[in-house]
């Protein structure tokens, strides 16, 4: 498996991956499915501080997720991963959170966290298996307040040894 970053000639390909519409929701913040035709081409708002990947087995994209930097907060997202529906199931999750972690710790930022659906208990022992943890409840709650759900937010809380391994020297 390879990270390699995204190019938009994936992008109706990607979007094609959202089975529903809260998986169109996650991907474009619109609640409806199938994904609207208008958007496909449009989906990804172009921003600095988001840095879009696909993970590739082989020649064939299986997994997207994003990078979002955040300065004025010191901490980084993971955000928007998906997974190809006709791949899930057989630890392509796993490889791609262990694959976006690299990038997102080697920006140097102080946090690493990311946000998931309450109810998708697959994702959620994915990122357990990755070294993520639910941050406080007070602090979810807080976090929680203006969002269209309350998501469950996680925490990275340390370098495993796979991923100390994949940091460029000096990194952290």
């Amino acid at each position: 498996m390879e990270l390699r970053g995204f190019s938009d000639e994936y992008a109706v390909l990607v979007a094609g991956w959202a089975v529903d519409a809260k998986e169109v929701a996650l991907l474009s913040g619109q609640v409806e499915y199938p994904f609207p035709e208008e958007l496909k081409a449009s989906w990804r708002k172009v921003d600095p501080d988001i840095h879009s990947y696909l993970l590739f087995d082989g020649d064939r994209p299986v997994g997207y997720g994003e990078v979002w930097l955040d300065d004025e907060e010191d901490e980084v997202e993971l955000a928007r991963i998906i997974v190809d529906p006709k791949v899930r199931g057989r630890g392509i999750g796993l490889e791609l959170v262990r694959a976006l972690l690299p990038p997102a710790v080697a920006a140097g930022y102080s946090e690493v966290f990311l946000r998931v659906r309450p109810e998708n208990e697959v994702a959620i022992r994915t990122y357990h298996r990755t070294g993520f943890v639910d941050v406080p409840a007070a602090l979810m709650d807080e976090w929680n307040q203006g969002q269209p759900m309350a998501y469950r937010w996680m925490r990275y809380a340390g370098e495993p040894t796979w991923l100390a391994e994949q940091l460029p020297h000096g990194s952290r």
